[in-house]
C-alpha cells in the first residue's frame, strides 16, 4: 500500500502543523446525574472519581467482576453531573452494565449520544483559534474542560489529546454542530477527513474501545496505568484482579506501537508468530506520515514488548516503539 493520497497528506499536515477540524460522528456520551453520582461511579471504575473537581477529568476503565475491560472512557466532572465520553455504539451496553449495580443510590443515567455531538479541533494553532472564538482562555491540562459560547451555542470545550497533544473536543447540542463548525472554519480551521484523523490518532497512541480494547483485555494490558488507574483508591468492581496484577508486576501482553520496514500496511487482526507462539496482534494500522512507514497499535507479548525490540514478520521487520 502506498502512502495516503495527497489530500489526506495535506489534511494531516493541517492537523499536526496548523489547526484541523473533524466531526466525531457517533461518539457515545453518557451523563450521570444525582447526588450519589460520584460515589456510584467510584465503585465501578479504575480511577479516583471523588478526587475530581468541576472542570477536571480523567481516563478510566470500567471493569467487570473478573477485572476485564467492559469500557474505556473519558470522565468529565461538571457542577451537577459526570459525563462519560467514549467510542461509538458503547452507550447502551455501558448504561446496562452500570444500571446492574444501581440499587437505591440517587443516580440517573442519561444517553446523550444523539442529543449531543462533538467536533475535534486539533493542531498547534488550536489554542489560539479557540481562545479567540470563545473569548476566554482554553483548558491547559489533559481532560480539563469548561463551558462557553460559540456562534451563539452553549458548548463544552474539552482538552483531549485524542490525535495529538494540542487537541480539543467541542461538544454541543447536535442541532448546533453545523453552526459551530462553520464558525470555526471561518476563524481558520480546515476540515479534515476521518483518514487523516486516524493517522494522527494511531501516531498519538490513542486506543479505541471495540477496536484496540475489548472485554478480552485486562486494564494493565492497555498500558495506560498512569492515566486511567488509581492504585490507592478504595474498593471497586474487579479491583482484586487488577491489584493482583499490580503486585505481580506485569501482564503477558501490552498495547504498543509497531513500526514496519515494509511498503504495505498490515491488516487489522494480523498476528505475528515467532516459533509456534503469537508474539503480536495488530489492532489498528496506518501509513504513518511522521515515520514514513507502516505503523500499528498491537498487543505485544511480554519478552518482546520492550521499545527497540525487533520482530520478524510477513510485513518486514517490525520495531516496537512507545507511543503514549
Amino acid at each position: 500500500m502506498p502512502p495516503p493520497a495527497a489530500n489526506i497528506q495535506l489534511q494531516y499536515e493541517v492537523l499536526t502543523g496548523d489547526v484541523g477540524l473533524h466531526p466525531l460522528s457517533g461518539r457515545s456520551q453518557i451523563e450521570i446525574t444525582g447526588q450519589d453520582r460520584g460515589k456510584f461511579l467510584q465503585g465501578l471504575c479504575t480511577n479516583d472519581i471523588l478526587a475530581l473537581k468541576p472542570g477536571l477529568g480523567c481516563e478510566a476503565f470500567l471493569p467487570n467482576v473478573q477485572g476485564k475491560v467492559d469500557g474505556y472512557v473519558y470522565v468529565f466532572c461538571r457542577e451537577s453531573s459526570l459525563v462519560l465520553d467514549t467510542a461509538a455504539d458503547q452507550a447502551a451496553p455501558l448504561i446496562a452494565g452500570l444500571d446492574r449495580y444501581h440499587i437505591r443510590e440517587d443516580v440517573q443515567l442519561h444517553d446523550r449520544s444523539r442529543s449531543w455531538a462533538e467536533l475535534l479541533v486539533c493542531g498547534p494553532r488550536a489554542e489560539v483559534l479557540l481562545s479567540d472564538s470563545i473569548r476566554q482562555a482554553v483548558p491547559q491540562q489533559a481532560l480539563e474542560h469548561l463551558e462557553a459560547e460559540l456562534a451563539g451555542a452553549a458548548i463544552m470545550l474539552r482538552r483531549v489529546p485524542f490525535a495529538g497533544a494540542c487537541g480539543f473536543f467541542v461538544a454541543c447540542d447536535a442541532d448546533r454542530l453545523d453552526g459551530c463548525s462553520t464558525a470555526l472554519q471561518q476563524a481558520g480551521a480546515t476540515p479534515c477527513d476521518a483518514a487523516a484523523v486516524e493517522i494522527a490518532r494511531i501516531e498519538a497512541g490513542t486506543p479505541l474501545y471495540s477496536r484496540d480494547i475489548t472485554s478480552d483485555n485486562l486494564p494493565q494490558e492497555v498500558d495506560r496505568n498512569g492515566q486511567a488507574i488509581s492504585f490507592t483508591k478504595g474498593c471497586y468492581l474487579g479491583q482484586e484482579t487488577i491489584a493482583r496484577i499490580d503486585a505481580l508486576g506485569h501482564v503477558n501482553r501490552t498495547l504498543m506501537g509497531l513500526r514496519f520496514c515494509s511498503d504495505e500496511v498490515p491488516a487489522i487482526g494480523t498476528q505475528i508468530v515467532a516459533g509456534k507462539k503469537t508474539v503480536a496482534r495488530v489492532t489498528s494500522a496506518c501509513w504513518s506520515l511522521k515515520l514514513d512507514a507502516p505503523l500499528a497499535l498491537a498487543y505485544v507479548r511480554r519478552g518482546h514488548n520492550r521499545p527497540g525490540t525487533k520482530i520478524a514478520s510477513d510485513y518486514g521487520e517490525a520495531e516496537v516503539i512507545a507511543l503514549s
